[in-house]
């Protein structure tokens, strides 16, 4: 630089020139950064919330048909029934209201185990104060007027429900949150009732009863020490080696990841 006249305006002019030109320059490039930052995020966004989906075990991915929107739906379908659209929410309810009664009857049975009422699986033989026509008179007609009307009132509202209400919900406690734990709870008794079933048939004793004499010895006193030990140990062999060979599908590069044990 030299000091001329006018030189200071031109070098001012000049340094106004280039700060203008990396000005726009600058915001070129922090409005194409910007755009791929909101673009990462949005990705990134997008990748999280379709990993953060639970499945019925870690990575899987769900059968088309599933997509999420009901209550407790972790992608498991492996008989393909809900394919059917207008028929899956009528599974849906049906799984519910089996829960719920296996519910009632997981409690029941523990009930009555605790309080020594006899075995849960011997009560229907027993004499009662009504006999068994008598009780079937007063029981199948009503249980099909109740039916009858939780079914109308489900197909108008979706809703399940009893006495005119849907959802049947005296106490406002029904969210999100109570539902999906509702059907966790329902799927869990289902199990239960099937396992105190199976306790039954194998050992001759109720659940509170089996719990005893396993925590007596569990080394000795399972399920796989009992009669049904062999198809025990293969359900369990199967259950376990299902994910891995699943997981090894994808690992070799087949796409297709829905489990499909049933060709159909």
């Amino acid at each position: 630089r030299r000091r001329s006249p006018g030189g200071n305006l031109c070098y001012i002019h000049f340094c106004l020139s280039s700060n203008q030109i990396s000005s726009g320059n600058m915001q070129q490039t922090l409005r194409s950064s910007t755009f791929v930052a909101t673009t990462t995020n949005r990705t990134s966004r997008t990748v999280v919330a379709k990993a953060a989906r639970p499945t019925w075990y870690p990575g899987a991915a769900p059968p088309a048909h599933l997509d999420g929107s009901m209550t407790g739906d972790y992608g498991f379908d492996p008989l393909r029934l809900g394919t059917n659209k207008e028929v899956l929410p009528y599974y849906a309810e049906a799984e519910l209201t089996n829960g719920r009664w296996a519910m009632a009857a997981v409690a029941g049975i523990l009930f009555t185990d605790l309080v020594g009422a006899g075995d849960w699986w011997t009560a229907g033989a027993k004499e009662y104060s009504l006999d068994t026509k008598t009780l079937l008179a007063v029981q199948i007609p009503t249980m099909a007027v109740l039916e009858s009307m939780r079914v109308k009132g489900w197909e108008k509202t979706g809703q399940s429900g009893a006495f005119g209400m849907h959802p049947f919900d005296p106490m406002g406690m029904s969210s999100p949150e109570k539902k999906l734990k509702e059907v966790k709870n329902a799927r869990l008794a289902m199990v239960a009732f099937l396992g105190f079933a199976s306790q039954a048939a194998v050992r001759g004793m109720g659940p509170i009863e089996c719990l005893k004499l396993h925590l007596e010895d569990p080394g000795h006193n399972n399920i796989f020490t009992s009669s049904v030990g062999p198809e025990a140990t293969v359900a369990c062999m199967v259950l376990g080696i299902t994910p891995v060979i699943l997981e090894a599908k994808k690992a070799l590069g087949d796409n297709d990841e829905e489990f499909r044990p049933i060709p159909w």
